[in-house]
């Protein structure tokens, strides 16, 4: 008994790990199982550089990212429609990034990472908003979710934003 539990657990281990691929680039690393990447974003690093890195570097066109993690200093932003512009406000403090979403696309032939963020602050508060980029400070673990499709956004001028065009 005690030799088939030793046997299926190797198995198990080759097999993950045979579906497994290690990478590294500017301020990230990460695993790819299978479709899916868990990605590691560097302390001290711009979540939004290193994950457009990554992005480029794994040639991803379209997607979906979450995430968690640490940061001492992030930009939201409030989209206004009267103006159609957006707000930003910088805070500097530390910060859990209690989660990250957002989806990966293109616009003007450049991938395109539109981020949302809630942040918990020390006293319990949350702030949440359009990320326009964060430091982290501790850790910043994410998972990108590719699909196969190209998607493009172009800038709606009537509303100010840019809205996916699934006839291009």
């Amino acid at each position: 008994m005690k030799r088939i539990v030793v046997l299926t657990t190797i198995i198990l281990l080759i097999t993950t790990n045979m579906n497994a691929q290690n990478l590294k680039g500017n301020n990230w690393t990460a695993r790819k199982v299978d479709r899916t990447y868990i990605v590691s974003v560097a302390d001290k690093s711009s979540v939004l550089d290193a994950l457009t890195d990554f992005v480029i570097a794994q040639k991803i066109p379209a997607g979906q990212i979450t995430g968690i993690g640490a940061t001492n200093e992030a930009t939201l932003r409030f989209f206004d429609p009267v103006t159609k512009k957006y707000v930003d406000k910088t805070f500097n403090e530390q910060m859990e990034i209690s989660n990250l979403s957002g989806n990966i696309s293109e616009v003007l032939g450049k991938p395109m990472l539109h981020l949302h963020v809630t942040l918990g602050r020390k006293d319990y508060m949350a702030l949440a908003g359009h990320l326009l980029d964060a430091k982290i400070r501790g850790a910043g673990e994410f998972f990108v979710y590719p699909v196969s499709s190209k998607v493009i956004k172009v800038k709606n001028e009537a509303v100010g934003l840019n809205f996916y065009d699934f006839g291009k």
